[in-house]
């Protein structure tokens, strides 16, 4: 009987981070020519900031993301009011591109930017975003953003030739 909750429980896991990739694949696909027109003008690498992009916004689909359009999780005001009556923590702004600006504007007055911008090495990136205080959880946050990167790293959705051609 437990051989088969451990089988269920493993066909659930690798379902869910099926689902995971693939959203995250869509996503990237999606928000790829927003990412390499601001890595040309800020520096970022493209891949960075659609990593950071699908890990905090869950691709997409994640409620800040989808509400109240910030795909960065950056911290600030906005009018939104649940049902509840709470207002949420999270910047509100009126589309997606304001809200990727914005990650590239708050990134680029940071003290690592002018040593790192135009570096295309998205490990010192992300090292560097994550000792910053970007996230609240460092460690588990740059873990995410890693397995973003490196799950499609290698593949078409995330080589700079696929960028020009969307």
């Amino acid at each position: 009987m437990n051989r088969i909750y451990t089988t269920i429980l493993v066909m659930l896991f690798s379902a869910s981070v099926f689902c995971a990739s693939a959203q995250n694949k869509s996503y990237i696909f999606n928000h790829k020519l927003i990412a390499a027109v601001l890595a040309q003008s800020y520096g970022i690498p493209a891949p960075v900031i659609l990593s950071i992009a699908a890990v905090e916004s869950s691709g997409g689909a994640g409620p800040t993301a989808r509400v109240l359009n910030n795909h960065f999780g950056i911290v600030g005001r906005n009018s939104f009011v649940n049902r509840k009556g709470r207002k949420s923590r999270y910047k509100q702004y009126s589309n997606e591109l304001a809200s990727y600006v914005d990650f590239c504007r708050l990134i680029s007055r940071k003290r690592f930017y002018k040593k790192l911008k135009g570096n295309t090495d998205c490990t010192a990136w992300v090292k560097a975003i994550s000792h910053c205080g970007y996230s609240e959880q460092p460690g588990q946050w740059e873990q995410r953003v890693f397995s973003v990167l490196y799950s499609f790293k290698s593949q078409p959705v995330f080589s700079f030739a696929s960028f020009a051609s969307n």
